[in-house]
């Protein structure tokens, strides 16, 4: 009886929602990390522009913010565990995506009991957007719980209120429990998909600029062009803000990350964020419950004992 212990619970529960969790893919930014991949914002920002023209242009009757966000939200969003916008994405030619097999990602070859539904099912694809390597499963955190944020936030007004749920899920089924990972960077998508639909009303939610949607007597007025550049930044990829992992998880991801120190030190500006811009994307996000992963950023796994930090200029390699 002792091999039914801890670990396997959260296994058979998660196998037992395979079905239903099976889209809902993980995602690798480090594996194949340094292979080119060309930016897609400009299809992406199309994408979404094409939806908020088409809500305008369809809209009938009197104002409503609650209506608006709920047309854009069904057409790039979706109830299924993969939102329209991001299946888009994965057969869109205009798309570039760094696709990884299940046998060959950072998963791969881990024990069951460890990664719990997330090695049998593989990862999602990577993209490049505004310069930064996200998950195809952001898009869905974007707009899908950037939703349930917006929501959340417009009974409270605060918050720091709505962003508890999202770190609540976080940490429960949908989560850690059920994938033995905690996704710091699913959190700031959510939050950002949260600013996005605020945006469409609210003018300096991104700083300097005006609502995207106005109301003019009987109709809406498109004021400016939504882009993901307001929105996506480099605590979206989660080879530079890393996923917290349980106790379960957290050795034997801790021994794969080792194994790609020999790309870190082939282009260790590729896995490092600018001290500049991290403190001001700490300071964004600080109500997010965003956890400390800073010890598993390659620039610490694959730093020599006794040395300092390479990323502040060493240049030794381990032997």
């Amino acid at each position: 009886m002792k091999h039914f212990g801890l670990p396997f619970v959260p296994l058979m529960v998660a196998l037992l929602l395979a079905p239903q969790l099976c889209s809902a893919y993980e995602t690798d930014q480090f594996t194949n990390r340094l292979e080119p991949l060309e930016d897609s914002m400009a299809p992406l920002d199309k994408k979404v522009n094409e939806s908020i023209e088409k809500a305008v242009s369809k809209w009938r009757g009197p104002r409503s913010n609650r209506k608006m966000v709920f047309k854009i939200y069904h057409d790039l969003g979706g109830v299924h565990w993969v939102d329209k916008i991001e299946r888009w994405a994965w057969k869109s030619d205009e798309v570039d995506k760094l696709e990884t097999k299940r046998f060959k990602s950072i998963y791969s070859g881990l024990p069951l009991w460890a990664t719990r539904w997330v090695a049998p099912f593989g990862v999602g694809p990577t993209v490049k957007i505004n310069g930064q390597m996200i998950g195809t499963d952001k898009f869905g955190h974007y707009f899908s719980q950037g939703l349930k944020f917006f929501l959340r936030y417009q009974k409270s007004l605060d918050e720091s209120k709505a962003a508890e749920r999202s770190a609540y899920t976080e940490r429960a089924l949908f989560g850690q429990m059920s994938t033995g990972s905690y996704s710091n960077a699913d959190l700031v998508a959510n939050f950002e998909g949260f600013r996005f639909y605020l945006s469409l009303f609210e003018d300096n939610v991104v700083p300097g600029k005006p609502a995207i949607l106005a109301w003019k007597e009987d109709h809406w007025v498109i004021q400016r062009e939504f882009t993901w550049a307001d929105h996506v930044n480099e605590y979206w990829d989660e080879a530079l803000n890393i996923n917290d992992y349980d106790a379960l998880l957290y050795p034997y991801m801790k021994e794969r990350l080792e194994t790609f120190c020999p790309d870190y030190f082939q282009a260790p500006d590729r896995y490092t964020i600018e001290e500049q811009q991290e403190e001001v994307l700490k300071r964004r996000y600080e109500h997010l419950q965003l956890r400390d992963t800073s010890d598993l950023r390659l620039s610490e796994v694959c730093r020599p004992a006794g040395t300092a930090n390479p990323a502040a200029g060493i240049t030794a390699r381990p032997n």
